[in-house]
């Protein structure tokens, strides 16, 4: 463990050390555009704030673009997908067995909510598209 002495008052995390290059050596050419390691780094407004909130936002937006219900990003056609929707229901399902009774009142609902919503709508679709 490294000699990494902290503040009482400071966040207690982890740091990564990249040994794939030697730390004095200079990039030999123009940094990728990626996201930025930190999202405080972040220009105003490109990200939305980390919090349990987006993750579950996220995750419904996910199980809704494989029922067909949110256009692709990309401007691709509409794909139904039923199992991989029902698998990302299961995640955030399992999300809120596992964080039940560590959750505040507010992101309880959400999730509760989320998931009511996402299964109606998993049933309703999946009784459209069977044939019949």
């Amino acid at each position: 463990m490294p000699d990494d002495k902290r503040d009482e008052g400071s966040q207690r995390g982890f740091t990564v050390n990249d040994r794939r290059s030697a730390p004095d050596a200079a990039p030999t050419g123009p940094a990728p555009a990626t996201a930025p390691a930190n999202p405080a780094e972040a220009p105003s407004g490109a990200y939305p704030p980390l919090d349990f909130h987006t993750f579950i936002i996220s995750l419904g937006s996910s199980a809704l673009l494989h029922l067909g219900e949110l256009d692709p990003p990309d401007g691709s056609p509409v794909e139904v997908d039923l199992p991989l929707a029902q698998h990302t229901i299961d995640v955030i399902a399992m999300l809120q067995e596992k964080t039940r009774g560590n959750l505040t009142e507010p992101e309880a609902e959400l999730v509760e909510s989320l998931l009511f919503d996402l299964r109606l709508r998993y049933v309703e679709r999946s009784k459209s598209a069977k044939p019949g």
